[in-house]
């Protein structure tokens, strides 16, 4: 008679015990991967990074409606905090992040920004586009004073338009500057309710006097393509003298009918442009 075949009762529970282990350690790795962000990364492997430095009397705040669109297209962005204490500590500061990024940047500068990201970027072979917003795209050896033009609101006696911490004359490179409730409401702010006029003045970051009359070195534009966003109601920064930079730059010139703060009034405008560098520097 043909002997049962059986298995040995001590040995089954081990064998399923060990694959109830593997079966539980594949299901563990594979809950700890979100499909969708896995897919969102590989995504986002593909684009620049979306670096955006802030001008004279704001903070990275001042981009927040372009931030919201630009993650909703599934852009990473970072809005680092711009220094405004001189011209070359402030590109220093910009640049030392920079280096900190892996792959590929999109840079971009609103006001006195532009000058700054100028300065940061040059001899960066990860900044691939330079995107200017309202803003100075210097020539070496150029200050932003210099650069306002003569239409500027800024270009009248420095008593009407800024106020100065401390309030010793004369005053020093070092001295805060501060504008006036005026001139936030009729130039700089133009464009924006008041309740947020109001709120532009009570945050504003004053920049330090010198890091105006401070010239640019080399910018980085000579090297970096570059696009400009100009607004044709720029009460700070003319449109005229907007133009002249951006064509001396060779940059891929959009209008928009903005004033000074066009990030925070037309923000979908200002993303598009941001969008299409970053597509063409892509490709």
């Amino acid at each position: 008679m043909k002997t049962p075949l059986t298995i040995p009762a001590r040995r089954t529970p081990g064998r399923w015990r060990t694959l109830g282990f593997l079966l539980a350690a594949v299901a563990m790795a594979m809950a700890s991967v979100n499909p969708v962000q896995s897919v969102a990364g590989e995504r986002q492997g593909t684009r620049p990074t979306v670096v955006l430095v802030h001008g004279s009397w704001a903070d990275g705040s001042s981009w927040n409606r372009v931030i919201e669109r630009l993650q909703d297209d599934g852009y990473t962005v970072r809005a680092i905090p711009n220094p405004l204490r001189s011209v070359a500590s402030d590109a220093a500061s910009v640049r030392a992040f920079l280096e900190t990024l892996p792959g590929p940047i999109v840079l971009v500068g609103h006001s006195y920004g532009g000058f700054v990201i100028s300065n940061a970027a040059t001899g960066l072979p990860n900044v691939k586009a330079l995107v200017y917003v309202n803003s100075f795209a210097p020539e070496a050896g150029e200050t932003p004073f210099q650069l306002v033009g003569l239409d500027s609101a800024l270009a009248v006696d420095p008593a009407t338009v800024f106020d100065l911490v401390p309030a010793t004359v004369p005053p020093t490179p070092q001295t805060d500057v501060y504008l006036k409730p005026s001139a936030v409401f009729t130039s700089f702010a133009t464009g924006l309710s008041t309740d947020d006029k109001n709120l532009v003045f009570a945050t504003q970051r004053p920049g330090a006097l010198g890091a105006l009359n401070e010239p640019s070195g080399t910018p980085a534009w000579k090297t970096i393509r570059s696009w400009s966003l100009i607004g044709t109601e720029d009460q700070i920064i003319p449109a005229d003298e907007q133009r002249k930079m951006s064509q001396r730059a060779g940059a891929t010139i959009t209008e928009y009918d903005a004033g000074h703060l066009g990030l925070m009034t037309q923000p979908g405008t200002v993303t598009r442009v941001i969008e299409q560098a970053a597509r063409a520097v892509s490709r």
